[in-house]
Parts: C-alpha cells; sequence; structure tokens
C-alpha cells in the first residue's frame, strides 16, 4: 500500500492523506476543513478507482473560493 500526504491550498482543510493501492482507494483522511461532510466524502472514496475520483471532484468549488476540499483531493491524486 502506497501513502500520498497533500498541503492542500485555498480551503480550510490544513492536510489530506490517502492510502491507495493498484489504482485504487483504500482510505482518505483530511484534517480540518467541515469536518461531517470530509468524513462522508472519505468514506465514499473507498474502494473507487483513482481516475474516476479525478473526475467526479476536479472542478468543484466551494463558495466563491476557486477550489474546495474535493477539488483538492482531486489535486493530491494527480499527483501519484
Amino acid at each position: 500500500m502506497n501513502r500520498l500526504v497533500y498541503n492542500p491550498s485555498g480551503v480550510c482543510s490544513r492536510q489530506i492523506i490517502i492510502d491507495h493501492e493498484n489504482g485504487k482507494i483504500v482510505s482518505v483522511k483530511v484534517i480540518g476543513g467541515c469536518n461531517g461532510n470530509l468524513q462522508g466524502i472519505s468514506k465514499l472514496l473507498v474502494g473507487m478507482n483513482i481516475k474516476e475520483v479525478i473526475e467526479r471532484l476536479e472542478g468543484i468549488k466551494c463558495n466563491t473560493k476557486q477550489t474546495s476540499c474535493p477539488d483538492q483531493i482531486a489535486k493530491a491524486l494527480k499527483t501519484i
């Protein structure tokens, strides 16, 4: 299993930790941000294909910000 630690920018969350294996998400933990929403998103991502997660989350914006925590998860996954 591989671990990605990513420091997002432009959002409330401070760190994203993603465990992945064979192109699939094993676990996601987001430090900071909207706790309940990010816990839910993290559970939904488990078992998903990384490319599909990127396609679904990339470009989501939070209010007037140009990014969001889901968008930052996609950016993190693009670094793999």
